[in-house]
Formats: C-alpha cells, sequence, structure tokens
C-alpha cells in the first residue's frame, strides 16, 4: 500500500499532552483547508510515493521514540492512511493522529490518540469541522483551538459551552505563534474558569523542528 509523504522527521512533540517527548512525525500530502496561518504549505501538494513497509523502516530507526506522530496537511484525505495506523498498532507503537476535524474520524483505531482540530475565525476555515465528530472523541483524545485574538477567544469559549459540555476529551487552547499573547489567554482561562489546558508550541519556542 503507498501513501504520498511530505515527510518524516524525529524530534520532540511540539504540542498536546505529550509535549516534550521524542517522536518521529510523519507528514502526509494534500491538504482540503486554507487556513490562513498554516505554517505547512509545503504539504499541500509536495511528496514522494512510499509504502507502508518503508515508512515502518523508517520509524525503526529511531528505537528511542515514546510515539509516531501523523500529521499534514490533512492526513485522512488519503485511503491508505487507515492501514498505516493500523500497522504501526500492530508493531506495537503508541500513535497519534493530527486532523483538521473537517473529515470523518470514525473509522481512525481507538488505540490511536486522535488530535482534533476546530478552527477559529482567523484561519478563514471556521465552518468546517464535522460536528458528528464529536460522538467519536474520549478521553484518550484531544480538541485543539488555535487562538490568535479575542475573536476566536469568544468562538472557542461559545463553541465548548454549546457542544463540548460533556466530551471527556482533553480541550487544548492554543496561542497563535507571535500573535496572542501567552499571558494575556492564561489570564483569560483562569478568570472565565475554563477547564482547559494552554498549549504552547514548544517546537517554535525552543527553535527546534
Amino acid at each position: 500500500m503507498i501513501l504520498l509523504i511530505n515527510e518524516i522527521f524525529y524530534s520532540l512533540q511540539g504540542e498536546t499532552l505529550t509535549t516534550g517527548l521524542p517522536s518521529v512525525f510523519i507528514r502526509l500530502t494534500k491538504c482540503n483547508l486554507r487556513c490562513k496561518f498554516c505554517d505547512t504549505k509545503s504539504s499541500y501538494v509536495n511528496g514522494t510515493e512510499q509504502s507502508i513497509d518503508e515508512i515502518i523502516s523508517e520509524i525503526k530507526k529511531y528505537p528511542s521514540l515514546h510515539h509516531v506522530t501523523i500529521t499534514g496537511g490533512e492526513p485522512l484525505l488519503q485511503k491508505n492512511t487507515i492501514f498505516l495506523i493500523k500497522r504501526i498498532l500492530e508493531e506495537n507503537y503508541k500513535i497519534q493522529i493530527e486532523t483538521n476535524g473537517s473529515l470523518d474520524i470514525s473509522k481512525i483505531p481507538k488505540k490511536a490518540r486522535k488530535i482534533v482540530d476546530i478552527k477559529t475565525p482567523s484561519s478563514t476555515e471556521e465552518d468546517s469541522f464535522l460536528h458528528n465528530n464529536i460522538k467519536f472523541l474520549s478521553e484518550n483524545d484531544e480538541i485543539k483551538f488555535v487562538i490568535s485574538d479575542k475573536k476566536d477567544y469568544n468562538f472557542s469559549v461559545n463553541f465548548i459551552n454549546r457542544y463540548l459540555k460533556n466530551t471527556k476529551a482533553t480541550i487544548n487552547f492554543s496561542p497563535a505563534y507571535k500573535t496572542m499573547n501567552y499571558k494575556e489567554l492564561s489570564n483569560l482561562i483562569l478568570e472565565d474558569n475554563l477547564k482547559v489546558r494552554l498549549n504552547l508550541q514548544l517546537h517554535k519556542i525552543v527553535n527546534f523542528k
């Protein structure tokens, strides 16, 4: 089985509950959204074909990894992504998959941690989220709002109050790098008594890939 791969690299995880832990990142080519603040536009079209066996061989080069991260682009655009996830799990690796929330996540194996974006107004893709995905999120999964300004913040709070009151997934508020002040967002979270996690982009702060 073949997938179109933008890049595979080894680094520390920069976001989510696994922040700071070694991970092999598999970035898949193609995306159905065009977020204004996207920092991986090269993944829209650039890529090379690799088999699942070749990808597994790349992963095995890094015995100290904590988990594998499948990202994009939008990984779920490629039909063989689910087979890749299953194979990685069969090899006894922990895995998390980052998805933009616009496509059906129901077929992702339960043992894979899902990191699901809910796009905010500053992305210009705030109507892209597939609401049916909420029922497939468990306590093992995470939701991410990227927040650039107070409008994004208010959108996120309203979304939580309307749709996510009963979710068991971890909710992340991610300040857009060099756009939303970290302290300002921290204070808003505390003042409004939100049950969310401040999710800083460690890879940009420390400047590693």
